[in-house]
């Protein structure tokens, strides 16, 4: 896809987070890795939240609609093990029902994958690989707790899966997390989607909370945006604007 990209004029930059978007004479001024540039449009697929940030000058109804999107996190702590937690070619995904609303005294994540046992650890080094998995409140402790604190909590559980199962079977583990992994969409929520197009001219906005009925996924994700890029397209058409050109911006 990034060879497709740049082959069509395509400019992809990395380590270059975008910082903010502002109106600029009819286009946007765009500040991305410390430099300003000026586009004529810009795309923006992040969360909702960041997009309030990213583009100071929304306002009113539009603004009200992205700061009212409820959305859940997601974190993955992801361990390699010596030895296979759930059998060798056992189960491969399990979904763990809470006990109550805080998890206490329950197990603390929602889903247990051994991944191996769906591809062969042999393309993992020989390790046996499982995620522990859970959607959180964005503001929930799991955000800010330490790699080493939510591991012993996590691995502290994992002998109610295996009675066999000892600490030192982990070899190493990794930890990832995202404030905005879910949209929770509420009542009425068809009437609660912001569109596409943004009240700043040129800038366009696409994310999961936008795909309703369906839920997130790489389908829906696809078809969003290809809608977006059609819109912008289309408006940069009647605009006079030279498709394709220089000056767009993706976010």
């Amino acid at each position: 896809m990034t060879a497709v990209v740049r082959e069509l004029g395509g400019d992809i930059r990395l380590n270059c987070p975008a910082q903010s978007i502002r109106p600029d004479g009819g286009g946007l001024a765009v500040t991305a890795g410390d430099t300003t540039e000026r586009y004529d449009a810009a795309l923006v697929t992040t969360s909702p939240a960041l997009l309030a940030r990213l583009a100071p000058d929304l306002a009113g109804d539009y603004l009200r609609q992205i700061l009212e999107l409820k959305s859940m996190g997601a974190v993955v702590m992801t361990l390699a093990l010596k030895q296979s937690l759930l059998g060798d070619g056992g189960t491969y995904w399990l979904n763990i029902p809470a006990t109550s609303a805080d998890k206490a005294g329950g197990v603390p994540f929602l889903a247990l994958v051994e991944h191996t046992n769906y591809i062969d650890r042999s393309h993992y080094g020989g390790d046996h690989i499982i995620y522990c998995g859970d959607y959180v409140t964005p503001d929930h402790p799991y955000m800010t707790m330490s790699q080493a604190e939510l591991e012993r909590l996590f691995v502290g559980v994992l002998h109610r899966f295996n009675p066999d199962f000892r600490p030192e079977w982990v070899r190493r583990s990794w930890l990832f997390r995202a404030r905005y992994a879910q949209p929770v969409p509420g009542l009425n929520h068809s009437r609660a989607i912001p569109d596409l197009r943004t009240p700043l001219p040129g800038l366009y906005f696409a994310s999961m909370s936008q795909v309703y009925p369906w839920d997130r996924g790489t389908n829906y994700a696809v078809e969003i945006g290809r809608r977006a890029a059609g819109l912008l397209l289309a408006d940069a058409a009647s605009a006079g604007q030279r498709p394709g050109g220089e000056r767009s911006s993706a976010a």
